[in-house]
């Protein structure tokens, strides 16, 4: 074993992903990307890096105080790591995309990095695999997101998830006619998005609003659940701003009626928390058991604008990595980690076990030669640490061809005319799967 005197470990917040969680991370993608394609998006790769200047035109506060920043030596400007994809999207349309006929419809995977505070130990890279629908002022385009959303969960195996469904404006709309400005607003914001009724109530008694105002604030923190919320917030909202965000969450409501996904659905019109560039509907997805949300998203008209590109703009991201830890231990992710064939060739000639993989290959199944001369034992242990289903043996004297089921070592003994093509295809699809079956 080599040892180093140098330090190299990798930055706090950071992390090497080995084969088996890079499998489930594709794996996560790949069906997510499959309900993003289905629904008619196309994929855009933006860059690594952007100039900061350009990129903080698109984020606001919350997501500057997050970015990193460096000097680039070429030019002397500041470079950037995006935090988020949705400005270098919005950049994208309003700059590169100006001239084409709307709407667009794009989705993207990648990897931002964002400052974290240290003593929380929070990762800094976030997987990002997410759609915007750009050009599209209307509830159509609000429920398409939040039905893809709930497909792409429903994909992935997940049943016990909800959809937490939130209007901005509404809450917007209480806040802005309170007239509060300053400590006071911050302080209300903060105790409306904790759903803490006695701080909200210490805020209005620190501070004069009108009694119709204290009314709709007082009712922030329990507007929270099912359709019911509704009825209670059509009751005590009086503001235009308020009364107009309901009417629109309720036309969105009735297209997800239609799409059937009512079930998956909850309400809340005290959500503050969000990027400061959304305007309208906004949800977030959770599932059962975890803390965090998986996805979000939500209605973002005035983005594009900062680059010169006026349009209406939807869209939500999921946290893969959020996803992974759901899905652990699911059998279709534990599946994606595995490979199917390991070729052990006892013969001198090659030609034989080469034709057979390339056979293999041809029909889908990945298929590794053993080329390092070793014995039985152990390419078996090998195809047992590198997760190979099944070990094909070619050339022994009394067992010409055998297969090894490599969880736990039992062989059988294939015909000669097995290792032909329909012989062999039969096998493979008698035998593939987590509980391999033989038959010969």
């Amino acid at each position: 074993m080599t040892f180093f005197s140098r330090d190299i470990s990798l930055p706090r917040g950071v992390s090497d992903f080995l084969p088996d969680a890079a499998a489930k991370i594709g794996y996560i993608e790949s069906r997510l990307r499959r309900v993003f394609e289905l629904w008619g998006f196309r994929r855009i790769i933006p860059p690594k890096l952007e100039y900061e200047d350009v990129l903080s035109i698109g984020m606001g506060e919350e997501l500057k105080g997050k970015t990193y920043r460096f000097d680039d030596r070429q030019t002397g400007r500041l470079l950037a790591f995006p935090p988020d994809i949705t400005p270098q999207i919005a950049r994208i349309v309003a700059t590169r995309l100006a001239d084409w006929p709307l709407p667009h419809r794009i989705y993207y995977s990648g990897r931002v990095l964002r400052q974290t505070e240290m003593q929380t130990g929070r990762s800094r890279e976030t997987f990002q695999s997410g759609v915007e629908l750009i050009g599209l002022d209307s509830p159509e385009a609000d429920a398409e997101m939040v039905v893809m959303a709930i497909e792409a969960m429903q994909g992935l195996g997940l049943e016990k998830f909800k959809i937490d469904l939130g209007q901005v404006e509404f809450c917007q709309g209480v806040l802005q006619a309170s007239g509060l400005a300053g400590s006071a607003l911050l302080n209300l914001r903060e105790a409306v998005s904790r759903k803490d009724t006695s701080a909200v109530a210490a805020v209005l008694k620190e501070n004069r609003v009108l009694p119709e105002s204290a009314r709709e604030i007082s009712a922030l923190p329990r507007l929270f659940g099912g359709r019911e919320v509704l009825d209670e917030a059509g009751i005590v909202a009086v503001n235009p701003r308020s009364l107009a965000a309901l009417r629109n969450l309720r036309q969105v409501l009735q297209i997800l009626d239609i799409h059937g996904v009512g079930n998956y659905l909850t309400i809340d019109l005290g959500e503050t928390r969000g990027l400061d560039y959304h305007t309208g509907i906004t949800f977030e997805g959770f599932v059962a058991g975890f803390g965090e949300p998986v996805c979000s998203g939500g209605r973002y008209d005035n983005l594009t604008a900062r680059y010169g590109f006026d349009a209406p703009a939807t869209g939500f991201t999921f946290n893969v990595l959020n996803l992974l830890q759901t899905l652990e231990h699911r059998p279709e992710l534990e599946a994606s980690t595995a490979r199917d064939f390991l070729l052990f060739n006892t013969r001198d000639d090659r030609r034989e076990v080469l034709e057979i993989a390339a056979l293999l290959r041809a029909h889908g199944y990945s298929t590794a030669r053993d080329i390092i001369r070793r014995d039985y034992d152990k390419s078996l242990e090998y195809a047992r640490r590198m997760n190979i289903r099944c070990m094909l043996v070619i050339g022994e004297e009394n067992r010409p061809y055998q297969a090894v089921r490599v969880c736990d070592g039992i062989s059988v003994p294939l015909d000669k005319n097995m290792i032909s093509e329909p012989g062999l295809i039969k096998f493979i699809e008698e035998s593939r799967g987590d509980k391999l079956t033989w038959q010969t």
